[in-house]
């Protein structure tokens, strides 16, 4: 999994709270990276329609949707990310040994199988539960 999950929630509950457009300078500000991620991810969120944009010189990113309705699975799904896998395999298709030859198949099935149960409980938080639990701590 790459850190673009984490940029965009923190992106669309920093946007959710404020109300108001923001420029991937000032995004990028609060979310600690650099404007150019922040733009590559906002992209995302965009064709997604998590976030929508405005152009010009006071133009920038804001949220308009129902934080109540959008779930980290729709974030995760619009980033196309996924959370678990490997990109290295053991064994090979064409090895002798069953256990050599069969265990790729095995694990990415495993991998996948892990993969949709992070997606099943993200689909169970939204962007309004990850704002109350920052600001319970104050």
């Amino acid at each position: 999994m790459t850190s673009e999950f984490t940029v965009a929630v923190h992106g669309l509950v920093f946007l959710a709270h404020k109300k108001t457009v923001f420029s991937s300078q000032a995004l990028a500000k609060n979310v600690c990276t650099n404007p150019a991620r922040i733009r590559k991810v906002m992209s995302k969120l965009k064709n997604a329609h998590l976030v929508e944009t405005k152009e010009g010189a006071e133009g920038g990113y804001w949220f308009s949707g129902d934080t109540r309705k959008i779930t980290l699975k729709m974030v995760a799904d619009s980033l196309q990310v996924s959370f678990v896998n490997s990109s290295w395999k053991s064994g090979g298709d064409c090895e002798d040994c069953l256990i050599a030859s069969g265990m790729a198949d095995v694990m990415t099935d495993l991998y996948s199988q892990l993969d949709q149960g992070c997606r099943d409980q993200l689909d169970k938080i939204t962007i309004a539960q990850i704002e109350e639990r920052i600001f319970k701590k104050v």
